[in-house]
């Protein structure tokens, strides 16, 4: 078992479903220390790491910019991204249960992706995000292709209020005929959030509706925020 997969293991994920369940989201155990959050923070600058680059503000997605990680992956990204997936996969078969949807989620993440592939989607999701004083991530949601995996990853690779201020992790959940709930996370050095990629399964009077669910980023207020994102499907 890798270090990555160690840490992942350590984590109550029990405790750890009940509370995405409840809320949308969770914050895990450390998955990294400082210094290895700042060797992949520092990877933003080799261009060949990557496969594109997003100026948010040139697509109104709000102001920052990020960049998709090309194959092969840092061990750091690929193992935890490996390690999560199956930690996940209950919770995400529950939520398709209740809504009564198909679960086409194998029990692996390489078999996940190959399905993915299969269907056109073979573009590598893995992001590396950068936010300087006011920027922000406008609200929304992470959707690729037709094939979507219900969860993913956020981890915090600054310190939020030495590196930076500002910055608040934002999900937003639309409720059926009531008022929209906010939660705001600020992200911790090395743990993940892990929060709800479309919509998540909220019990109403006529049993379970689809709640939809989006995220963003609120405005840097100085800084500097750099973010890993975990996604576990792959882009058309």
């Amino acid at each position: 078992m890798s270090i990555y997969a160690d840490r992942v293991a350590r984590g109550d994920w029990e405790a750890l479903g009940r509370e995405v369940d409840a809320y949308g989201c969770a914050l895990t155990p450390p998955l990294l220390d400082k210094d290895e959050c700042a060797g992949i923070a520092a990877l933003y600058d080799e261009v060949g790491r990557f496969r594109s680059t997003i100026d948010m503000e040139r697509y109104r997605f709000g102001a920052g910019q990020y960049r998709y990680f090309a194959e092969p992956f840092p061990e750091a990204v690929a193992e935890l991204r490996a390690a999560l997936y199956p930690r996940l996969l209950p919770i995400a078969r529950e939520w398709a249960g209740r809504l009564g949807r198909p679960a086409p989620w194998p029990g692996t993440l390489e078999e996940w992706l190959g399905m993915c592939h299969a269907a056109g989607q073979a573009k590598p999701t893995p992001i590396l995000l950068r936010y300087g004083p006011d920027d922000w991530n406008a609200l929304h949601r992470d959707l690729y292709g037709d094939l979507v995996f219900p969860l993913q990853v956020v981890i915090g690779l600054d310190e939020a209020g030495a590196d930076y201020t500002g910055g608040e992790f934002l999900l937003v959940e639309q409720r059926a005929r009531a008022q929209s709930r906010g939660t705001v996370t600020s992200l911790p050095q090395g743990r993940g959030l892990i929060f709800t990629t479309r919509d998540r399964p909220v019990r109403t009077k006529r049993g379970w509706s689809a709640s939809p669910v989006r995220h963003g980023v609120s405005v840097v207020r100085s800084g500097h925020r750099r973010t890993l994102g975990l996604v576990f499907h792959d882009a058309a």
